[in-house]
């Protein structure tokens, strides 16, 4: 087994510590699953790309932090933090393969709005039924792919009888810390394989709100509401991208447990609990829906 050391090594802070992400998580539950809902039972919504994308995103919000919130949230009240070494492996496979799943879906949504609004009269047909499932299922089945890489990768690999990992779930980069077995090999596809997968709908979501502000930039009435819709959906994204890229996008030997892990917290746990509230926030057809 391992040990999971958890967010906190003073004591006395697991209540706290558990109130806080318990509720956060009701709040998640909550938010996420009631996004999916009205995605899927309203039929003004259920037509709609941009609906199909971010429920999609809802669902897998809700698969993301279901994959570490609970063990955590059990670990908090437990005297021994221990996961089994299965476990742990199943456990880093669902978390790579809904992170990048969300990664692409971020990047998908993005291009759905750059065509809604810089393409308007070619909307509906590039992007019809059959191309939106074709993104989503072809982000869900390249997650997995990738996800089942990185996890052969790392049952290939000896521990030495370390056991302690200084994190609250068993992640990618801990775990390569803690093996003593030559681990060049998942460091060199880490940075080739996940920079392309992260980096490559990062620079496209970038790119599609330039394009979009651009775009409506020209019209002077529609700027303040452009600006706040952009501005927001930007600020969850930089607050995804930039805290994932400085936790697995740097040499190994630079890792920081206790940074790190607050890193990890902002986009396994803040942003999927925002993302529902800032793409519906003043949103009329949700309001409608609701």
């Amino acid at each position: 087994d391992f040990l999971l050391l958890g967010l906190s090594s003073h004591p006395g802070q697991e209540h706290l510590l558990f109130s806080l992400f318990f509720c956060m998580y009701l709040l998640n539950l909550l938010g996420n699953l009631l996004i999916l809902l009205l995605t899927r039972s309203d039929p003004r919504l259920r037509g709609s790309p941009m609906y199909f994308f971010l429920s999609h995103l809802s669902l897998v919000d809700v698969c993301f932090t279901s994959t570490t919130m609970p063990k955590m949230l059990a670990n908090l009240r437990a005297q021994r933090q221990g996961i089994p070494y299965i476990g742990c492996l199943v456990q880093m496979y669902f978390f790579v393969a809904f992170a990048i799943t969300e990664n692409f879906l971020l990047g998908a949504m993005a291009l759905d709005r750059y065509l809604a609004i810089c393409r308007p009269l070619r909307y509906a047909v590039l992007m019809s039924p059959l191309r939106r499932q074709a993104l989503v299922g072809s982000s869900w089945l390249l997650a997995h792919i990738h996800s089942l890489l990185h996890t052969l990768l790392m049952s290939r690999l000896s521990f030495c009888g370390r056991t302690r990992l200084p994190h609250f779930f068993c992640d990618f980069q801990p775990l390569l810390a803690l093996a003593c077995s030559r681990k060049r090999l998942n460091e060199l596809l880490s940075f080739l394989e996940g920079g392309v997968l992260i980096i490559g709908p990062f620079l496209l979501i970038v790119l599609s709100y330039a394009r979009i502000l651009w775009a409506v930039l020209r019209v002077p009435e529609r700027r303040g509401k452009a600006f706040q819709t952009c501005g927001a959906h930007l600020a969850v994204v930089g607050l995804f991208y930039g805290t994932a890229i400085s936790v697995y996008f740097r040499p190994l030997s630079s890792y920081s447990g206790d940074r790190d892990k607050l890193a990890t917290v902002m986009y396994t746990v803040v942003t999927p609990t925002l993302n529902p509230f800032i793409y519906s926030l003043r949103n009329q057809d949700i309001k409608a829906a609701l």
